[in-house]
């Protein structure tokens, strides 16, 4: 091929640039097109998730604004009533599910964007919660059902208990004067014992028979044959028995308003000293080294070594100087707690009142009522330390003499509305 012939003339030169030009130019605008719609549709799949996390918080928010509805900020100071609400002990945070059992079946139908299922879920939360929002504070009190009591022998008894009823329920007219709870619910119904067999529920007062209670919960549920066979462990760690907190709100709100509600209370200053007695005058793998020592470091002079190092041998001094600081070096306990904080008896009215002191009487006149076996009787042995003579008023005053009178009555001071509320009478001062 000659030279000449290799020179390309200017019409080819051209063509070849404009066939270039045009394929760069439609490579371009696939570019572009591509580059867009990417970026399209990361701006939707963010904008869908944006979406989603604003209805979540809408949620939240809206449980947490129906929450406050349970929790009165406000703490009037100086008003003697509002200490029958006040909890010292950690609030349980309202962790349970929010909508029932049933909503929760109706919700697992729904179909859709995930954005309609959560306002699905918004609405049945909604619903519940104005459930609660709406319920009257206190409880309404049902009239027992006396249908099954046959003969005239629990006269007495059924008279004593519609004075502790209406004693109660004056009292808290008197004292309480707050129609709101103040605590979450959850934490309201923690201490109480759910038997749904025969529709009760028990509040857990510690140190007033609750361990024989808990014996005949799991006899009417069918968890054991005799009251008699079952042991400490078995009552207080095997978690046989529901409490009241374990079930849904929807759960909740029925049981308290159609089951029988029980709570057995004892003298306060009884139960102090019995929950001492088995708490620090024996060995104790809990409360010695978790209390005890704590107790001793901070309310013992010159505490010797062993004592700082294995929290035994408290005195009852020290440990009424931990019950009554308002800055204890370790928390409240349910066994020394008061009752006004562990039942809250001002909101949920109890439809029975028992008492340690009438303890068999009251129980089996309780079983009748609510139609349990006949043949199913309230233990009446001793659930630990059975040696030990049981707490009574005479041990009572052995153990008051070691405190000054100011002591006393400071401690009755702590538990007055436990006092006022159950009708017990002012301790030996």
């Amino acid at each position: 091929m000659q030279p000449s012939e290799m020179v390309m003339n200017p019409k080819q030169v051209f063509l070849s640039v404009l066939i270039f030009g045009v394929a760069g130019l439609l490579l371009f605008m696939y570019l572009q097109v591509w580059i867009e719609e990417q970026h399209t549709g990361r701006v939707e799949k963010k904008r869908e998730q944006k979406a989603t996390s604003v209805t979540r918080e809408q949620i939240r928010g809206h449980i947490t604004n129906q929450n406050l509805k349970f929790h009165i900020t406000e703490d009037p100071k100086g008003k003697k009533e509002n200490l029958l609400l006040k909890s010292e002990r950690p609030v349980r945070v309202l962790t349970k599910t929010s909508h029932s059992q049933g909503e929760d079946r109706v919700l697992g139908k729904t179909t859709g964007p995930p954005t309609i299922k959560l306002i699905a879920k918004r609405q049945g939360t909604r619903t519940v919660f104005k459930k609660f929002s709406e319920m009257k504070w206190p409880l309404d009190i049902h009239p027992l059902n006396k249908s099954l009591i046959k003969d005239n022998k629990w006269k007495e008894t059924d008279v004593a208990q519609e004075k502790r009823r209406s004693f109660l329920q004056e009292s808290c007219k008197k004292y309480g004067g707050v129609s709101r709870p103040q605590s979450h619910l959850f934490h309201m119904v923690s201490r109480i014992y759910v038997e749904d067999k025969h529709k009760i529920l028990y509040c857990e007062v510690p140190k007033a028979g609750c361990s024989n209670w808990k014996r005949i919960l799991m006899v009417l549920s069918g968890l054991a044959s005799s009251a008699y066979n079952i042991s400490h462990d078995a009552v207080h760690y095997g978690k046989h028995l529901k409490k009241l907190d374990s079930f849904d709100l929807k759960g909740i709100y029925t049981r308290l308003n159609t089951y029988t509600k029980a709570v057995f209370v004892r003298d306060p200053m009884e139960r102090l000293v019995s929950a001492f007695r088995d708490k620090f005058e024996h060995p104790n793998s809990y409360y010695h080294p978790v209390f005890g020592k704590a107790i001793i470091k901070k309310y013992r002079p010159n505490a010797c070594e062993e004592a700082l190092n294995n929290g035994s041998g408290v005195k009852f001094k020290e440990f009424v100087h931990y019950l009554l600081d308002s800055h204890r070096p370790v928390g409240m306990d349910i066994h020394w707690e008061k009752v006004s904080k562990l039942c809250y008896p001002c909101l949920i009215n109890y439809d029975f009142v028992g008492k340690f002191e009438t303890l068999e009487e009251d129980a089996n006149y309780f079983l009748q009522l609510i139609g349990a076996p006949k043949e199913l009787k309230f233990p009446n042995f001793k659930d630990r330390h059975s040696s030990d003579e049981r707490t009574n008023a005479q041990v009572v005053r052995q153990y008051l003499k070691d405190l000054t009178r100011t002591e006393r009555q400071l401690i009755y001071d702590f538990y007055d509305l436990d006092y006022l509320m159950f009708n017990y009478t002012t301790p030996f001062l």
